[in-house]
């Protein structure tokens, strides 16, 4: 945590510098009352001196005002600076999740990322905040009030060494047993997260297939593990305050019983007395508030650690030092691709060859799991190659900057998301400089032109997040205008027609071939109408390739894909 806060706090160096010295000065004021307030005592009312008591209230009133509006100065900046660290950390984290390929996305888990840039930095955060107003506050009102005792009487100040090692004892095995139960929350924070999400996710799924009571009993368990580990620290906690405040009681005991001894033999005088007392509770209240941040930041530390965990981790997949930037041709090679997940004894692909170019539609298709969409994920560098190589416009993909890459590509994902917005943001994020007409140009060919201008705001018709309030065809139609928006050479519409019908289908394929005609087009197909016509069909099966072709080519020499078309097309329909 202090390598964290180090290196996210130094632009802050002069605001902290200027808290620093306005809680000393408010320290220093805290410390300087009990001495005037022994002053009216001994001086003033012991000598019945009524201008000295004027005069030394004055002062006392004076240094109230100052303390006053330091402290305010001072808890204001404190709060802009933990607040700066907050947004920055959170940035930080969020840039370093953007850069991860899908490999780390998959080894902390979307609902873990989540926690840790939300709660985890909040947990962070509030121990910044309560460290400039308290932590250094504290050390200098223990130190300061334990020389000022001294000052009052030091016989009398030796009941310090009792009762400091005593509290740090029981500090300590407080924080010791505290530690390991925080982690455990944090992770039982992450259940929770994923519980919901996947409940909000697939809400339809729950609700089609009756199963709301068993996610409620599942999120009741999530929650409930989470009350557990809850309810452990708090009770460990709870035993600090009263044991501490019993400490505190018991020690302004000792020093009236002590004191009243010194004070009848004449060793101490009254106001002293006063002031000591005032003192060793200054002392013991500013080891409380260090108590409290014993409280936050063990549970702070470990959500600093899983803060680390993110910001360390290096992304698998890098832009190379010298990229190189081929011209765009919009050429695509696989050469004796091979690839497996980390951790698989198998891989998912293996010995795929193929070329598309430019003017050409590319079809791949083959039974669920023979890594279809894996494979085209390899072209935007979604993953890596474990062997052999991607080649874009000639170039390796690995040898090229990765923005470089993904401006060449047109994406259309297997499950279309929408963005939270309008009909033209979501377009626009193919290219945020396209004009009204090109958005329609793009709905047009996308066969998306005439449910939009249906909706009342036309392009700036509110989308709702993953576009939940549109159907699953428009969605589709949708995300396909947002490829065709950004005008690139490559397309790839992986399983992208599944939910249109069978008319929308064959005008959006007519539609494509005629305005993508100059476009390297490759398409990931379940429906074998859609890829029919293709200059190229690939057939995977158990990961590699089956054959090459065209679909009567196919038909003659391939018995994995004439078993799949004729599983769809009856042999009329197939002639």
């Amino acid at each position: 945590m202090t390598r964290l806060l180090a290196t996210h706090l130094r632009p802050y160096a002069r605001p902290l510098t200027l808290v620093v010295a306005l809680l000393l000065v408010q320290s220093l004021a805290n410390l300087y009352l009990p001495e005037l307030n022994a002053d009216i005592i001994n001086n003033g009312v012991a000598k019945g001196d009524t201008a000295y008591i004027l005069r030394t209230g004055a002062l006392m009133l004076g240094t109230t005002a100052v303390l006053g509006i330091v402290s305010i100065v001072a808890v204001y900046w404190a709060a802009r600076v933990a607040m700066g660290f907050g947004r920055d950390l959170r940035g930080a984290i969020f840039r370093a999740v953007e850069s991860f390929s899908q490999v780390e996305v998959n080894r902390f888990g979307t609902a873990s990322l989540i926690t840790r840039n939300t709660n985890d930095v909040q947990q962070v955060q509030t121990v910044v905040l309560m460290g400039l107003t308290v932590m250094v506050a504290a050390p200098i009102m223990m130190v300061g009030g334990l020389i000022m005792a001294l000052r009052q009487d030091v016989p009398l100040s030796g009941l310090f060494a009792v009762i400091v090692p005593i509290m740090a004892v029981i500090i300590g095995l407080l924080v010791r047993r505290a530690m390991p139960l925080f982690r455990t929350m944090q992770q039982r924070i992450d259940r929770i997260n994923q519980v919901m999400r996947e409940t909000l996710a697939g809400v339809r799924v729950i609700r089609a297939f009756v199963r709301t009571g068993r996610e409620e009993e599942r999120f009741d368990a999530a929650n409930r593990d989470l009350f557990a580990s809850a309810l452990s620290v708090n009770r460990l906690f709870a035993l600090m305050m009263p044991t501490l405040m019993a400490i505190m009681n018991l020690t302004t005991v000792a020093v009236l019983w002590f004191g009243a001894f010194r004070v009848d033999s004449g060793a101490m005088p009254i106001g002293n007395l006063t002031a000591f007392l005032q003192y060793i509770i200054q002392v013991l209240f500013a080891i409380m508030m260090a108590t409290f941040m014993f409280v936050i930041v063990p549970r702070a530390a470990v959500s600093s650690d899983r803060i680390t965990e993110v910001l360390a981790t290096e992304p698998s997949i890098h832009d190379p030092a010298e990229p190189e930037h081929p011209p765009r041709t919009g050429r695509v090679e696989f050469r004796d691709v091979e690839f497996r997940y980390p951790g698989a004894e198998q891989p998912v692909l293996r010995g795929i060859s193929f070329t598309a170019g430019p003017g050409g539609t590319t079809a791949i298709v083959g039974s669920t799991g023979s890594g279809k969409s894996t494979l085209v994920n390899l072209l935007p560098r979604f993953y890596d190659v474990t062997a052999g190589s991607v080649l874009v416009d000639g170039v390796d993909v690995r040898a090229m900057d990765r923005a470089d890459l993904w401006s060449r590509i047109g994406l259309v994902p297997q499950r279309a998301f929408l963005f939270g917005g309008t009909v033209a943001s979501n377009l626009r994020y193919g290219d945020g400089d396209a004009t009204d007409d090109d958005l329609w140009r793009a709905l047009e060919i996308a066969q998306g032109r005439a449910f939009v201008e249906e909706m009342p705001e036309r392009l700036e018709a509110p989308i709702a997040q993953g576009g939940t309030n549109v159907s699953g065809g428009q969605r589709q139609r949708l995300a396909i205008a947002r490829a065709l928006v950004k005008r690139p050479p490559i397309y790839v519409f992986d399983d992208s027609f599944s939910a249109l019908d069978v008319r929308t289908d064959a005008r959006l394929r007519a539609a494509l071939q005629r305005d993508l005609a100059a476009a390297t087009v490759i398409i990931v197909a379940q429906r074998v109408g859609t890829i029919l016509r293709a200059d190229r069909i690939v057939v995977l099966e158990d990961g590699g390739v089956a054959g090459i072709g065209t679909h009567d080519e196919l038909m003659a020499t391939c018995p994995t894909y004439r078993e799949i078309v004729l599983s769809q097309l009856s042999e009329d329909e197939v002639a």
